[in-house]
């Protein structure tokens, strides 16, 4: 079924690929509209828009989706439930894809949800209680950008069609669209996880890593960025746009920064993933849709290889994702290894790999731009932090000592994860340079001055040399000698997001709560009512029943003393 699904898949990735370049030689947009139900002068109306953006994405999601599900025929092999996985990863491709092509906020909610819902089904897969608690927090952070896309649908009540794509042009400028603007705006924040939704990504690693290769490279982390992409001339002029730049920003600065603290292999890559993702929105809300879209599909390619890669270490390694245990994996699994460095390298933007050309193209449009000089410093620091991140992670994985408990049999003969892995890495190499070819109609040439042009090489030539100092450190040194225990678990624990969405959100509450209980319900409403009433009863109606219920001793002592004042009136009187 795998190699059926593969074909099938990769099938129409290349039919969508030949589409869309001759919507490109022709300039076509094409847009289809099928009636569903007609009755009286209400029309259900499906519409499905075919440009070559939505072609080109397609395109990329159904290459990636097909050679994870071929890649899923070795690592799932031992799974009893393997026709369910694949038809769950089936559902979330064809979820994804009709967020795509949908010119229409109602199909965009539809595929919006069935994205969220099969996350939630693919992160609680392997079922234990850390897997139910990071699907729940999936789950519930993805539901925010539910309610807000159901609230979009209602204002858009206003306009008589919810087909957003043919005004957003004239109507950009209106109060109702300003209000739209925002809500799509928090929308596309919960599902890319930027500030303050930024920690369900990473523990939806608990999903099987085809499902992160998935996830984490083409389809729900990137489905935010998409929609702001499709939304970009309505949120061009507001306010809240250099919101975003803001935390986009931020976003991309901590997942830097908590990712040289991590030592899990796949929450590294996870948050080298939230890293991208902050500098999509950044480069997004800076006005520059095109560049995001480009770095989105480069990033897609070598993110999805590097979760591969991950994979068939995580294999061999017995199942272990520390990475303080590898080391020497170059030794054992040398292909795999080729992939993995090479995957990297186009993270950090070495040149002429796939990330070089939009990294290196955002970064030269942000010294272009009149920004102030803490974006410019932002987006610098971001980039070294992620050759820090890359450089610390070879040095663990490749280089360092092999140390693990035993003596285990590594090899790197598993031809159907290695032919997988093979696709995306030559995509890896050239689809940068594709895309640039086929995104933009004239090159970008930016001129600046010589140290300027050089800065993304300085940086990340320091973020290399400090990745290298810090991986040959003892693990300590650091933290005694620069920074205080308090700060390295600020940056450490993702500036306690994970915390704050969790706890913050339940325990809080759930204890004010208790309280209010304790002394409103419980208390003062109680005690100047029926309670306070019972107690002031109970109490007299104890005070008469002792006269009541000791009537023969009291009887009997009255009879003693009256007897008593008898005798003694008649002792006095004689």
């Amino acid at each position: 079924m795998c190699f059926l699904m593969f074909m099938f898949l990769f099938f129409f990735s290349m039919m969508s690929f030949i589409f869309m370049m001759y919507l490109i030689m022709n300039n076509l947009v094409i847009f289809f509209e099928w009636e569903l139900i007609s009755f009286n002068s209400v029309s259900i109306v499906m519409s499905i828009l075919f440009d070559w953006m939505s072609l080109l994405f397609m395109m990329f999601v159904l290459l990636i989706s097909s050679v994870v599900i071929y890649y899923s025929k070795s690592y799932m092999l031992s799974d009893l439930n393997l026709v369910r996985f694949i038809i769950l990863v089936l559902l979330f491709v064809f979820s994804m894809i009709l967020l795509i092509i949908s010119p229409n906020i109602i199909s965009i909610l539809l595929g919006w949800d069935g994205l969220g819902l099969v996350s939630y089904c693919l992160v609680i897969y392997y079922q234990n209680l850390k897997s139910y608690n990071a699907g729940m927090l999936t789950a519930l952070s993805n539901r925010i950008g539910d309610v807000l896309i159901l609230m979009v649908i209602s204002w858009m009540m206003n306009y008589g069609s919810w087909n957003y794509i043919f005004y957003l042009n004239f109507m950009k400028n209106d109060l109702i669209m300003s209000i739209i603007s925002i809500m799509i705006i928090m929308a596309a924040m919960t599902k890319s996880a930027q500030i303050p939704f930024s920690s369900w990504l990473p523990a939806a690693m608990a999903a099987p890593t085809p499902v992160s290769a998935l996830v984490h490279s083409s389809t729900l982390v990137t489905a935010g960025v998409y929609l702001l992409i499709r939304f970009n001339l309505l949120i061009l002029n507001t306010f809240f746009i250099k919101i975003l730049l803001l935390l986009g920003m931020l976003t991309m600065f901590m997942a830097g920064v908590s990712a040289n603290y991590e030592f899990d292999l796949k929450k590294i890559i996870a948050l080298s993933t939230l890293s991208q993702l902050g500098l999509m929105m950044s480069i997004l809300s800076m006005g520059f849709p095109d560049l995001a879209f480009f770095h989105l599909l480069s990033h897609a390619m070598f993110k999805a290889l590097l979760f591969m890669c991950a994979g068939v270490i995580i294999h061999m390694m017995n199942d272990i994702q520390d990475i303080r245990y590898m080391g020497g994996v170059s030794m054992f699994l040398p292909m795999t290894s080729l992939c993995l460095n090479i995957s990297n390298m186009a993270l950090c933007g070495i040149p002429f790999l796939a990330g070089f050309y939009s990294k290196d193209l955002i970064l030269d449009m942000v010294s272009f731009s009149n920004l102030n000089l803490f974006v410019f410093f932002f987006y610098y620091i971001s980039t070294g932090l992620t050759m820090f991140y890359t450089i610390r992670l070879l040095m663990y994985m490749m280089i360092n000592d092999y140390n693990l408990l035993s003596i285990y049999n590594l090899y790197d003969e598993d031809y159907i994860m290695l032919k997988s892995m093979m696709v995306l890495l030559f995509m890896s190499i050239i689809s940068g340079s594709l895309l640039s070819w086929m995104i933009f109609y004239y090159p970008y040439m930016i001129y600046l001055p010589f140290n300027l042009k050089m800065m993304v090489i300085y940086v990340s030539l320091m973020g290399g040399i400090m990745g290298f100092m810090i991986s040959n450190m003892n693990i300590y040194s650091i933290n005694k000698f620069i920074m205080t225990y308090n700060l390295s678990s600020f940056l450490c624990m993702m500036w306690f997001m994970p915390s704050l969405s969790t706890y913050g959100v339940s325990y809080y509450f759930l204890n004010f709560g208790q309280n209010l209980l304790k002394t409103i319900d419980m208390g003062w409403s109680e005690m100047y009512s029926g309670q306070g009433f019972m107690i002031i009863l109970k109490k007299y109606s104890i005070f008469y029943s002792i006269f009541q219920m000791n009537n023969l001793k009291i009887y009997l002592f009255s009879f003693i003393m009256w007897m008593m004042i008898i005798m003694y009136m008649l002792i006095i009187n004689i």
